[in-house]
């Protein structure tokens, strides 16, 4: 997904909680996985992506983060709950989605050589 973003990172469900933003979710979540993403996130096993909010341009992404970062940990709890009840790591989503147009692909040139 290569759209200004804020998302939060888990550590588990309730757990440490880190918040971001980034142009390419995708490629930040892969870094935070990797132990590449930050030291607060590799420090505390800080890798599972349970919500994320699509802004049109980086700037609203940052001036939302910042909001979001302000609130209370109750807050921030209750916008996952609503979006990803079950503390699903939704990064498993984004691969799929974003190899999805190249399987796709792959279809429609099976069947035009059939």
């Amino acid at each position: 997904m290569k759209q200004p973003c804020v998302y939060f990172l888990a550590s588990q469900r309730n757990g440490t909680l880190y918040i971001g933003v980034t142009s390419n979710l995708l490629g930040r979540s892969w870094q935070h996985k990797n132990r590449q993403g930050s030291r607060f996130t590799s420090k505390y096993n800080v890798h599972r992506l349970v919500w994320f909010e699509p802004h049109e341009t980086m700037e609203n992404a940052i001036t939302r983060e910042k909001q979001i970062k302000k609130w209370n940990r109750a807050w921030k709890l209750r916008m996952i709950e609503e979006k990803n009840p079950d503390w699903r790591d939704l990064y498993e989503d984004l691969t799929l989605l974003a190899s999805f147009p190249r399987r796709r692909e792959s279809r429609a040139t099976t069947r035009a050589t059939l």
